[in-house]
């Protein structure tokens, strides 16, 4: 009973402001310490394209966009490039955010266990 409330509890949470738009970070630097913010469309998602040895762009991107191909249509003075899609809340931040998501997958090993015992 008691896991059964606590799943329930963490899909009940994850499912507060479904289809909602996202706030991505906006801005095109060398440095990645990006701190403007931008509301996106209902049906974006938060680029990080960095050009490699130079500039990274963060912006909202429609998530259909999110390919190679496109991304080299939309950004031709990037010759060579790698990038990141994702369709969180300022999910485009500096790598310094990793931290975060090892925090959630950790709690949620925690929270497995919990109901296992």
């Amino acid at each position: 009973m008691k896991c059964s409330l606590v799943i329930c509890l963490l899909v009940c949470s994850s499912l507060v402001g479904f289809g909602s738009a996202i706030r991505c970070y906006s801005c095109k630097d060398y440095t990645g310490s990006c701190t403007k913010q931008r509301d996106c469309s209902y049906d974006d998602a938060c680029l990080t394209l960095t050009e490699r040895g130079g500039m990274t762009f963060r912006q909202c991107m429609k998530y259909s966009d999110c390919e190679k191909n496109r991304l080299s249509q939309m950004f031709p003075q990037v010759s060579s490039f790698y990038f990141k899609c994702c369709n969180s809340d300022l999910c485009n931040s500096a790598p310094s955010c990793a931290a975060s998501s090892l925090i959630g997958l950790l709690a949620s090993v925690l929270v497995m266990w919990w109901c296992v015992h």
